[in-house]
C-alpha cells in the first residue's frame, strides 16, 4: 500500500509541476515545487516510520512467545 501511496504522490506532484510550467516559468513555480517536494518527502518518511514501527511490534510479538 505504501508503494501505491508513494507513486500517487509522485504522479500528483509531477502533474502539478507540469501545470505550473504551462504559462512559462515564474519564481513562484519554484516555491510551489519546493513545497510539493517537502510534503511528498514528509509523507513518504511518515509511511516509512509507520512501517518500521509495525515491523518492530510484529517482531516483538514473535519474540515474546
Amino acid at each position: 500500500m505504501d508503494d501505491a501511496k508513494r507513486e500517487y504522490r509522485d504522479v500528483k506532484d509531477k502533474t502539478k509541476e507540469a501545470a505550473r510550467e504551462l504559462d512559462g516559468h515564474q519564481p513562484a513555480d519554484d516555491i510551489g515545487n519546493a513545497g510539493d517536494d517537502i510534503r511528498r518527502n514528509l509523507g513518504n518518511a511518515g509511511d516509512d516510520m509507520r512501517e518500521a514501527a509495525d515491523r518492530a511490534e510484529h517482531d516483538a510479538d514473535d519474540n515474546r512467545y
